[in-house]
């Protein structure tokens, strides 16, 4: 082999230049050429080489030149293209398009029976035209005369001995027998008397019965002789009877190629399939009218997967892509085209397929656009990720805002087949920002399909701003009155719980799924208990791991003063009761001041009344708020404790009542008034008229300490300076104020009891029902 190319590459340095490159040697049956894969140097394209070895074959040169000649004038679809010829005094070569010999496919019986039929469709209709328009004769017709080009068809070649009838010279005449197995197909009539009975006998006959052997040797695999002339094992049984006219032993009674063909193109035909209507028709497909272009996508959808992969890559591709740019072929045109574009390379998508799709997503045709759509799943992986960022989608936004809400939902839906193909920066800003619009969109399954979307890209989406975004969208079509869309937010808070902290599922998340769970549809109480349960599993989990407390363990300031419980501390003794603890702690605390408090500007009256007798210069006064006091109390006002050094107890008090407490008071409830947590009574508590109980019944209501009332004889005091929270008022000598009412006990004597007159405490009205803020009504604004 190589020897052979370096002969070749001298002889043609020594002859004519021949810009083309041998390749790989091509098999062929016993012919008078040698056939070699090519290149084109200028581009490099395929092409095949028929090589004529003139010292070898010198017999046989007027054979080659023949073919040479009749190759480059016979001008048809079904004829092997000619590219450049080249000969000299050694060599002929013939450069032609890049075809592969027939016998390959019928060897390895690799075409279908329709492919076959198609094949012999396009070869009599080559030979129809030898013999009708040229008045010639082809001469030797068979299996090793037929190629198939790149593009699968069928090309008719081996023009050795093609002579027209009008010549007298006709070379067939002296030649024909020549051709290297001849005797296998040449006509019963020409073996017997010579190929000069070519004269007495119709033009026709002999390609004829050529072409009735081509048939039986194409469905069987070989022809060995003229027994097998009319034998129809293997032939599809509608040729019988045409078949068997070509073969027929009387030259004059065969049926021409030409009337086959026609038989065959009758209604209902052995030429009447669907691909042999395609190849008819494809190339006016952008003429056709709306009738005969649907009657074309028709025959297109009776077709099987084993059409000839080739010709649809090569002819039938280009047309259809053709047809729906610029002839209105329309989404089903499109359809046919993804298709056939699954048989293709990546390269050969990217060449042919690619560009077109590119500028059809500009196509204002919707229904072209739901197409592209449609298809984007069998084409996506084809497609560079830079043409689907770059081009595609800035196509494919217009889709999220389009008026026709079948174009905004299938625009949402191909956000899960592009999705790997974007960049984190169209992500997290443009998408995310249409995202936002279909959300709110007036269609309920939009919405709907836009909730499923987000849960699905949440992975895609930025660390940054995930939870953020999903929180925001889903908690809001927990709200939406379309069932579905609430439904498809619990799920999708479920199926991407991973992408929340547990603050957020405790704070945003879990709240927002409670009204879910007395929804009005089962559906959704149902797996609004789902999601909950998971959540909470999630939530306990992470609680076991924290620590029990963050408050800093006691000290030995704390320990010495144990014994004076804090109100903000509940004792285990008072743990049975949730309220009772704060009141006592903190009375406990009033008492031991009261027992410890010492008038030193003003000596006691020589006549003390009764503690439940107003005073005489105090007639005046409206009667005293009654105050309030536990059972604690009242014994520790009975019994005050033995303390050596009031100016502990005093420090005790002072230290309870700072003004850094009071400010921390004031915070807590302007807290606890803008959250909005209880509701006040709606009219502000009235005076009572009653006379101050007696001394036997200090409290009127019969023991129950009257704190709001205790809390309004404080506030009552000084009105002119700012009310402290809590009710507790800090009189001028810096000690702590005291109850209004100044119990005595028996070795002391009565005490006056000072009337303290009260302005009433207008309560204000809390509104329970929880602020709108609307924090997520934009949730994809600021993306």
């Amino acid at each position: 082999m190589e020897f052979f190319k370096s002969a070749v590459a001298s002889a043609i340095s020594k002859g004519p230049p021949f810009p083309y490159t041998f390749g790989d040697r091509v098999d062929v049956d016993t012919s008078i050429w040698t056939l070699y894969n090519g290149t084109k140097r200028e581009d490099s394209s395929n092409c095949s080489i028929f090589s004529f070895d003139v010292t070898a074959n010198k017999s046989r040169l007027p054979m080659a030149r023949n073919a040479v000649r009749k190759l480059r004038t016979m001008r048809h679809p079904g004829v092997v293209k000619v590219l450049d010829t080249v000969e000299t005094e050694t060599y002929i070569y013939v450069a032609t398009e890049r075809i592969i010999p027939l016998r390959w496919h019928i060897k390895r019986k690799s075409i279908s029976a329709e492919t076959l039929k198609w094949g012999l469709f396009g070869v009599a209709q080559t030979i129809k035209f030898i013999n009708d328009e040229a008045s010639s004769v082809h001469g030797a017709l068979r299996v090793g005369s037929i190629y198939t080009s790149e593009s699968g068809e069928w090309k008719v070649g081996g023009f050795e001995v093609l002579s027209s009838m009008k010549e007298d010279d006709a070379i067939i005449y002296n030649y024909g027998s020549l051709v290297p197995d001849a005797g296998r197909y040449t006509p019963p009539e020409l073996a017997k008397s010579g190929w000069d009975a070519i004269k007495r006998n119709p033009l026709h006959a002999v390609d004829a019965f050529n072409f009735g052997t081509l048939i039986f040797e194409v469905f069987n695999g070989e022809f060995i002789g003229g027994d097998q002339a009319g034998q129809t094992k293997g032939i599809p049984p509608s040729m019988h009877s045409s078949y068997r006219r070509l073969v027929n032993a009387n030259p004059k009674a065969r049926v021409s190629v030409a009337n086959f063909l026609e038989q065959g193109r009758r209604n209902g035909g052995f030429f009447g399939t669907p691909l042999i209507k395609l190849t008819e028709s494809v190339d006016s497909l952008g003429m056709k009218t709306e009738e005969e272009r649907e009657e074309f996508l028709n025959d297109l959808d009776q077709l099987s997967d084993d059409f000839p992969e080739d010709y649809f890559k090569m002819k039938i591709l280009p047309e259809l892509l053709k047809s729906v740019e610029f002839g209105g072929g329309g989404p089903k045109v499109f359809s046919v085209v993804m298709k056939i574009s699954k048989k293709l390379t990546d390269d050969e998508f990217e060449a042919k397929v690619t560009p077109a799709v590119v500028r059809l997503f500009s196509s204002p045709d919707r229904a072209i656009r739901v197409s592209l759509l449609d298809n984007l799943p069998v084409m996506i992986d084809r497609l560079p990720q830079k043409i689907v960022n770059d081009k595609i989608f800035p196509q494919m936004v217009t889709g999220f805002t389009d008026v026709a809400p079948v174009v905004r939902e299938q625009t949402v839906k191909a956000v899960l087949t592009i999705i790997g193909k974007l960049s984190d920066r169209t992500i997290n800003g443009e998408l995310l920002k249409y995202l936002a619009k279909t959300s709110n969109d007036e269609q309920p399954g939009i919405r709907t399909n836009t909730t499923i979307c987000l849960g699905k890209i949440a992975k895609n989406l930025g660390v940054g701003n995930r939870s953020k975004v999903l929180i925001a969208a889903f908690t809001r079509s927990l709200r939406d009155p379309f069932v579905h869309a609430r439904n498809a937010a619990l799920m999708a808070l479920g199926a991407t719980s991973d992408s929340f902290s547990e603050d957020d599922v405790a704070n945003r998340i879990l709240p927002a799924i409670c009204p879910s769970l007395i929804d009005k549809e089962k559906l959704i109480r149902d797996q609004a208990n789902k999601t909950m349960d998971l959540f909470l599993q999630r939530i306990r989990k992470h609680a076991s791991t924290m620590a029990e407390s963050v408050l800093p363990p006691p000290t030995a300031t704390d320990s010495a003063s144990a014994g004076a419980p804090r109100m903000s501390t509940p004792q285990p003794s008072e743990a049975a009761s949730w309220a009772g603890w704060a009141i006592s702690s903190f009375t406990n605390k009033v008492s031991t001041a009261v027992g410890e408090i010492q008038s030193t500007s003003t000596p006691p009256p020589t006549n003390p009344l009764s503690n439940s007798a107003p005073a005489a210069n105090d007639t005046k006064r409206p009667n005293p708020i009654t105050a309030s006091a536990s059972t604690l109390h009242r014994q520790a006002v009975a019994s005050p404790p033995a303390i050596s050094d009031r100016t502990a107890v005093s420090s005790n008090a002072n230290d309870y009542f700072q003004d850094e407490a009071d400010e921390d008071a004031d915070d807590a409830w302007g807290n606890m008034e803008e959250d909005n947590f209880f509701d006040a009574p709606s009219e502000a508590p009235k005076q009572s008229s009653k006379p101050a109980p007696s001394a036997a019944n200090p409290f009127e209501d019969n023991g129950e300490p009257d704190f709001a009332g205790w809390l309004a004889a404080q506030a009552g005091k000084k009105p002119g300076a700012k009310p402290l929270p809590k009710g507790l008022a800090k009189p001028a000598n810096g000690r702590p104020a005291v109850s209004s009412r100044v119990v005595s006990t028996g070795s002391v004597g009565a005490a006056t009891v000072k009337k303290v007159t009260a302005k009433p405490v207008v309560a204000k009205k809390i509104d329970t029902k929880p602020k709108d803020d609307g924090g997520d009504d934009g949730w994809g604004d600021g993306w």
